[in-house]
């Protein structure tokens, strides 16, 4: 096997007494799990019981950060203050932390969640907050993003390990951006095109855009969302494909 990816799916996102996805499944497929901190999604038992699990499978850790905007799942920007916004990654992120290391593992990497991942693309001040927030919490943290983005560029400038992620079932502008979520071809839903594109991206580094265009990418994680329906199956399925084209799967970190 030459191609190696990270698979990587958004857990740890229900609050209280409702459940969102089905974390233990998805744990016995993704080689990285991105686990909400509590500020869009996830609660302090929540976060206790996914971060256990995931150690128990020797699952990657990653600090999925975000607003603080829980009636909002996180979904919509909000103009902060830099420091603040510092504060609240490094907020996060230490959470987390206290979690995973007292399940016998500790945060392994850092992805912006919703809103904030999609604000970072462009908005420069915005991307030097989170990149300062992870730097002074630990500066040995990957920080998982979109290429091109300003949170990757401002990343590298910083000394910080950036990998590369692509989206199995998001759909692409022609500028290598995700289509908002607000445009109904934001998800690509039918089972069979997520495969398709997930062993393309892997084998080829190349995904369509929504107007056809062909965009290259070097991803090194690809993300299967864990709240779509059907996402279990989907995960696994693409899974088997990667490893059927000889693709070999495993966390990066």
């Amino acid at each position: 096997m030459d191609a190696v990816i990270d698979l990587n799916s958004d857990l740890g996102e229900g609050f209280g007494a409702w459940p969102l996805g089905d974390d233990d499944a998805l744990l016995d497929v993704v080689t990285s799990a991105n686990i909400a901190c509590g500020f869009h999604a996830g609660d302090p038992s929540v976060l206790r019981r996914v971060t256990e699990r995931a150690a128990e499978r020797g699952v990657s850790i990653g600090a999925q950060v975000g607003y603080r905007d829980l009636a909002g799942f996180g979904r919509r920007f909000i103009d902060m203050d830099p420091d603040d916004l510092a504060n609240d990654v490094i907020y996060q992120i230490g959470a987390l932390d206290g979690f995973a290391r007292i399940a016998g593992s500790a945060v392994r990497y850092v992805k912006p969640h919703g809103a904030l991942y999609n604000a970072v693309v462009a908005h420069a001040e915005q991307a030097a907050a989170v990149v300062e927030a992870i730097r002074r919490y630990d500066p040995a943290l990957p920080v998982l993003g979109l290429p091109g983005s300003q949170l990757v560029k401002q990343a590298e400038e910083a000394g910080l390990s950036v990998v590369l992620e692509s989206f199995a079932d998001r759909a692409y502008t022609p500028q290598g951006t995700l289509v908002s979520r607000r445009e109904a071809s934001a998800v690509v839903l039918d089972p069979d095109v997520v495969v398709e594109r997930s062993v393309r991206m892997a084998v080829e580094g190349a995904v369509q855009a929504v107007d056809g265009s062909v965009l290259k990418l070097s991803p090194q994680s690809l993300c299967v969302h864990g709240d779509t329906p059907g996402a279990v199956e989907i995960a696994r399925r693409v899974r088997k494909a990667l490893a059927d084209a000889g693709v070999a799967v495993k966390p990066f970190v």
